[in-house]
């Protein structure tokens, strides 16, 4: 088998896992209504088992990229998968909405194994063009397997329920076999700073917990404002103390990548926020889960052909902008959604969705390329890392908008609200747009 035929199978196999963890959020959120029905709770309280799941892989995701610096790959590859498969078998029997919880943490802890390490595995087996092919396939792959979330999700909770769906990441498990003599064995011997990722764990937690509590209750809030309030000086602090920790001063003091992914965080934010919003608002309209998974083909359709338009775009285009006509197709695409959630329109949620994830196709390697263009080889990768945590962390702020704001002032307003942060976003770059002009 040549170079190209190898590159081509891993691949293959590395998007399919991708695609098998990023279903833990897509085919799960067009069950919500039915979890919410079934453990009697509103559409914003089981929007929890979103927040906290994309929180989770937001955090765990820099971690494993630091873990696999110190023992390798393997060994953090298959400890990933076995508790994203624990936490989606551990969801499907949970007896109560707290052990479901539960699960889903362990979920997201083990999910975010796959993108960190699934990139690392093609990146250290291939070189040169072979190995630009084998990541543009990783991302053609995960993007059509995850795009099919909903799809699959609607037609499993319809002929089995919605436990089967969150037991559907399970299947990643069945891929480790055939990729296991591809992953890279050893490690550099790098050290994790744990603490730090505790501390950064906290603070991100503390700003999910404080923004989705009008669903949860005051004593919610008042772990979210503590977590929140105490963690932002500790981890200041752990940063002084260890300027090569779990936040290096070297990346932190790069202005391109801290305005590009705070600005990115904004596109996965809508995501997270849509795929919350839309199932409940159908299900409202007397939808079931399979014709919310139907409606949502279109997105799909859009999800699978997005990398390939991302690429000629970025290249003409270039980084900063690239990251603003995505944040202001994520702005558009949450006014839409939230006139479509005033009306109870289908189509109009419809479309909704195929802008933010023509956003999210386009955001996504943007901010990578944006970021690993910012910063010196040597930490190019802990740089990535971070602005893959802080892209994910916006997904968490999203889903904790519309299930605890949304509560509150209603699904449509909501939607509003979460679409000034991608403007915000945009109005960051301006900067780093006119550094691109002048360098170019």
């Amino acid at each position: 088998m040549g170079p190209s035929s190898d590159a081509g199978r891993v691949a293959a196999l590395v998007g399919l896992l991708f695609g098998l963890a990023g279903m833990g959020s897509a085919a799960v959120a067009v069950t919500l209504p039915e979890i919410a029905a079934d453990l009697g709770l509103t559409t914003g309280g089981a929007s929890w088992a979103i927040s906290l799941y994309a929180l989770m892989l937001a955090v765990a995701t820099a971690v494993y990229g630091r873990v696999a610096d110190l023992a390798g790959i393997r060994l953090p590859l298959l400890v990933g998968v076995g508790l994203m498969t624990g936490g989606a078998v551990l969801g499907a029997f949970a007896p109560s909405f707290e052990v479901l919880l539960g699960a889903r943490l362990l979920q997201g802890l083990g999910a975010a194994a796959v993108p960190t390490l699934g990139m690392a595995i093609v990146s250290a087996r291939y070189e040169g063009t072979v190995r630009t092919s084998a990541l543009g396939r990783v991302a053609g792959m995960a993007a059509a397997v995850s795009a099919l979330g909903p799809l699959a999700g609607g037609l499993v909770a319809d002929l089995v329920g919605w436990r089967a769906v969150v037991a559907l990441p399970a299947l990643g498990l069945m891929v480790v076999p055939a990729l296991w003599r591809a992953v890279p064995s050893q490690g550099t011997g790098a050290r994790l700073d744990v603490l730090g990722a505790v501390l950064v764990a906290g603070t991100a937690a503390g700003l999910v917990l404080l923004v989705q509590s009008p669903a949860g209750g005051a004593a919610v809030a008042t772990a979210g404002a503590v977590l929140l309030g105490l963690g932002v000086p500790a981890v200041a602090a752990r940063v002084r103390r260890r300027p090569e920790g779990f936040l290096p001063t070297a990346v932190l003091h790069e202005p391109v990548v801290v305005r590009s992914a705070l600005a990115a965080s904004a596109v996965p934010a809508a995501w997270f926020a849509l795929l919350i919003a839309v199932p409940a608002v159908l299900a409202a309209e007397g939808w079931t889960p399979l014709q919310v998974g139907l409606a949502l083909v279109p997105s799909a359709v859009t999800g699978f052909l997005a990398p390939r338009l991302a690429g000629p775009l970025l290249a003409r285009l270039r980084p900063a902008r690239s990251l603003v006509a995505s944040g202001i197709t994520a702005a558009v695409a949450l006014g839409v959604a939230a006139l479509g959630a005033a009306v109870g329109s289908a189509p109009v949620l419809v479309t909704a969705v195929v802008l933010v994830t023509f956003a999210f196709g386009l955001g996504q390697p943007a901010l990578m390329a944006a970021v690993g263009g910012a910063v010196p080889p040597d930490v190019r990768g802990v740089a990535l890392g971070i602005a893959t945590l802080v892209f994910l962390v916006g997904g968490g702020v999203g889903s904790a908008v519309v299930g605890g704001v949304g509560e509150v002032l209603g699904l449509d307003r909501s939607l509003l609200l979460l679409a000034a942060l991608p403007l915000a976003g945009c109005l960051a770059l301006v900067g780093t747009i006119r550094a691109e002009q002048v360098g170019s």
